[in-house]
């Protein structure tokens, strides 16, 4: 799976810096490029908690194949994109079944202890960012070429299809995953205990006993039990956790939100020094989700203290940001909120499964999806009435963002820290 993480992020990224360019050069205007892409963030927004809780019903074999499939279709239809119109529908089938890697993230949590999935998601988050911080640089070298864009959405539907079979491939039946298991086990990397695999197995046939039903299931059948557990998170106590996520998410989005242009206007750089500073804040991302497993050991496991922990240090670091007298500060600041805003960020996840449980893990992390999209769509229109009054007013207000979010995780403490107590309701 973190093989295919990789290739997804690193084919997307190929592409996605590029795709300003060439809807301008199809003689779009900037208006018209900006409601294509605000449609893009509508239709993920949307489609991540629909699409996430399909993959609980159906399985995440069929819905992953799926949504990679789909995928595939609309970067291969972006290649051949030689009018605005073309390019609009391209990005339909992406906007809607681009949740590979939420699907991903569950198949992991379905696989992994509670006990050792932060530290996989945190290899998992690794290995992604590796692919968007190399896509861009191939990318780049491949617009150069005559027809490079088109030549770049094709090798990206071709990554996509590579991924698919990769997929397929997988040891999906109970057999293999228990030989797998054992290969692990004997190889001396993370492990599960003997408990921990007999519930795997039963849940493994549970679920492929179901999802095969389900297959059969008419789509109304399928819709309306969709409908039924979106309801169930609608009707849980996890809205303070869904609303840390997003504060905290805007947060950080107002950070990077005007991040070239405050260095310029502050400091004088130039925004090829803020490009190199983002791509070792990334760099340093890899980092961080390379040691979560050190990080949860030093901590015993308490995810919450990890987060609010971490949340905290991204506070400060905002603020220290915001407040810089020199360049010095600024860099200082990128490197430590690399390594908290990785961290804060597969714990936030690892909280969300542990409270909301295991059942509805695609559920869960397709409306923790929506709930990023928000912010995305929130944070641009908060920076530029920040921006109005100094470029330190986005990093600001992310400060005070921040600070509520913690007040809500401290005024929550005993909730969190009592695991599982928590449970959807309609479970």
């Amino acid at each position: 799976l973190f093989l295919p993480s990789f290739q997804d992020l690193f084919g997307v990224s190929m592409v996605v810096p590029l795709m300003n360019l060439h809807i301008k050069s199809l003689g779009a205007s900037h208006t018209v490029a900006g409601i294509i892409g605000s449609l893009y963030g509508i239709m993920q927004l949307f489609s991540s908690t629909f699409v996430g809780c399909w993959s609980d019903i159906v399985g995440r074999r069929y819905s992953l194949l799926s949504c990679i499939l789909l995928s595939a279709l609309g970067y291969f239809l972006l290649g051949t994109s030689t009018t605005v119109f073309l390019f609009a529908i391209s990005r339909v089938p992406v906007g809607i079944f681009k949740h590979t890697l939420s699907i991903s993230k569950a198949l992991l949590s379905d696989l992994v202890s509670e006990r050792d999935r932060p530290l996989v998601m945190g290899r998992f988050n690794a290995a992604s960012s590796v692919g968007f911080i190399l896509g861009p640089v191939v990318g780049g070298y491949l617009t150069e070429l005559e027809d490079g864009f088109y030549q770049t959405s094709f090798m990206c539907a071709s990554i996509f299809l590579l991924n698919a079979g990769l997929v397929w491939m997988l040891p999906w039946s109970e057999e293999n995953t228990g030989n797998r298991e054992h290969q692990q086990g004997n190889k001396g990397t993370d492990s599960f205990s003997a408990k921990a695999n007999r519930d795997l197995h039963l849940k493994s046939a549970t679920n492929g006993a179901m999802a095969s039903d389900s297959l059969f299931q008419s789509p109304w059948i399928q819709v309306a039990t969709v409908l039924k557990r979106i309801k169930g998170i609608a009707c849980s106590d996890l809205w303070d956790i869904f609303l840390v996520r997003l504060l905290m998410s805007v947060a950080i989005l107002l950070y990077y939100s005007n991040f070239s242009l405050a260095l310029e206007e502050r400091f004088g750089v130039k925004p090829l020094f803020a490009g190199y500073l983002m791509s070792y804040s990334s760099a340093l991302g890899v980092l961080a989700g390379c040691l979560l497993g050190p990080i949860t050991r030093l901590y015993q496991h308490n995810t919450y203290r990890i987060l609010l922990h971490s949340s905290t240090l991204t506070c400060t670091l905002i603020l220290l940001y915001a407040s810089a007298l020199s360049i010095w500060m600024v860099i200082l600041s990128s490197t430590f909120l690399a390594f908290s805003t990785t961290v804060g960020r597969t714990c936030i996840i690892d909280l969300e499964l542990t409270i909301g449980g295991n059942e509805a893990s695609g559920t869960l992390l397709g409306v923790g999806q929506s709930v990023t999209s928000v912010g995305r769509i929130v944070a641009p229109l908060l920076s530029g009435i920040a921006q109005e009054f100094s470029p330190c007013g986005p990093p600001s207000l992310g400060v005070g963002l921040a600070l509520v979010a913690i007040l809500i995780m401290n005024a929550n403490k005993q909730k969190y820290c009592s695991h599982g107590n928590v449970k959807l309701k309609n479970q």
